[in-house]
């Protein structure tokens, strides 16, 4: 009678058993739960839909049609007030740009434009503040002087932001460093110009922003003010997630044009 086999070794059981069995599925990593953190570092949501409220909720604005679906606009019944939404924008190009005229066909008198990763409670804030209907005239001829600059910061100061100066450029940053407000004194005296006087960030620096709001001289200091204050007590919801991290690009010296709109209710691409 011959011998049977000989018996496996552990080894050969081993890899006699990870032939046969189903290989095992690598866990999924946990996504990051929500968490409440500083406004400025909120998630920016559903833009689309913060814009579709605000035209529900104030029958003195209107949604115009456009030759494209990539844009929506919006403008105030006076036609001085407008909002041109980029729907498709990079989370870093600009998405939002807001301007306001002394007349319907006048020359613009202030414009702010914010990129499509605007944090949900800043952008609530902007839209919160045109909806009040205070505040969107200005007086462009006065300049733009310290005690403007420094009631516009207030609530950053109070809040302990750190202030510096370099050269043109007047900075409030958050106590961690991830975001901050700049002032260009260079751009403020030439407000003909509608060069980007403030800009809020939030990021790495001011260069290389997550995201980034950015105002002409003669945006009321009301509404900056209330961006300040958001910005220094306001929170929202967010996800901590760092593996992975979007490109950086340079904001550009100066935000898009607004030109007044078309007679009727069909517009061409660009108010």
């Amino acid at each position: 009678m011959r011998p049977g086999p000989a018996p496996l070794t552990d080894t050969e059981r081993a890899a006699a058993q990870a032939r046969t069995s189903p290989p095992t599925a690598e866990p999924e990593p946990p996504y990051p739960q929500p968490e409440t953190v500083p406004a400025y570092a909120a998630d920016a949501g559903d833009h689309d839909a913060l814009l579709e409220a605000f035209l529900d909720a104030h029958g003195d604005w209107e949604k115009w049609r456009t030759w494209s679906d990539e844009t929506t606009h919006a403008i105030h019944e006076s036609q001085t007030l407008r909002i041109e939404r980029v729907h498709e924008a990079h989370p870093r190009e600009t998405a939002w740009t807001i301007a306001a005229y002394e007349t319907p066909v006048s020359d613009r008198m202030w414009v702010l434009t914010a990129t499509g990763a605007t944090p949900a409670p800043v952008l609530q804030e902007l839209l919160d503040h045109l909806a009040d209907g205070d505040g969107w005239d200005t007086a462009v001829g006065a300049p733009v002087d310290e005690k403007t600059v420094a009631a516009t910061t207030q609530p950053l100061s109070e809040a302990g932001w750190k202030h510096t100066v370099d050269g043109r450029w007047i900075g409030w940053t958050s106590p961690a460093g991830d975001a901050g407000v700049r002032f260009d004194a260079f751009a403020a005296q030439h407000p003909s110009q509608n060069l980007a006087t403030w800009t809020v960030w939030a990021g790495p620096d001011p260069d290389r922003p997550a995201w980034a709001l950015t105002a002409s001289p003669h945006t009321p200091s009301s509404l900056l003010a209330d961006l300040s204050e958001t910005l220094a007590h306001g929170t929202g919801t967010g996800r901590t997630n760092t593996a992975r991290r979007p490109r950086s690009v340079r904001l550009r010296p100066s935000p898009p044009a607004i030109s007044p709109p078309a007679t009727g209710h069909t517009i061409s691409r660009g108010l």
